[in-house]
């Protein structure tokens, strides 16, 4: 289960904000120039409107910053597992329920058999 929307703050969602926009222009299209083709980045970033987001979290007034938390929270779910998955990654944030028993993040206690 990855992060859900709820957990977010606004410095929480503008370090986000700021990773998937570069996980968002990371990604190239080939288009069709002049008959050539052509890599070019990835527009999402912007029709996701992240950019305004960024501005609204970075805002001095708090209005503002929660206004953009709010469209923050709201965007989150709509991305892609895998988009989601990426950012939280950059960011190194991780769910200890997913680590194995080896990973020193993991705060599992063993499974005790209730029979042994």
């Amino acid at each position: 289960m990855l992060l859900d929307s709820d957990t977010f703050t606004v410095e929480t969602a503008l370090e986000a904000a700021a990773q998937l926009q570069k996980v968002l222009a990371a990604r190239m299209h080939r288009r069709k120039v002049m008959g050539q083709d052509v890599l070019v980045p990835g527009q999402l970033g912007e029709a996701l409107q992240l950019p305004r987001i960024l501005n609204r979290l970075q805002s001095k007034q708090q209005k503002q910053r929660d206004r953009g938390l709010e469209d923050f929270k709201e965007l989150w779910p709509t991305l892609s597992r895998l988009t989601r998955q990426k950012v939280m990654e950059k960011i190194d944030w991780y769910d200890p329920k997913n680590l194995d028993w080896e990973d020193k993040r993991s705060n599992r206690r063993p499974v005790v058999d209730p029979d042994a």
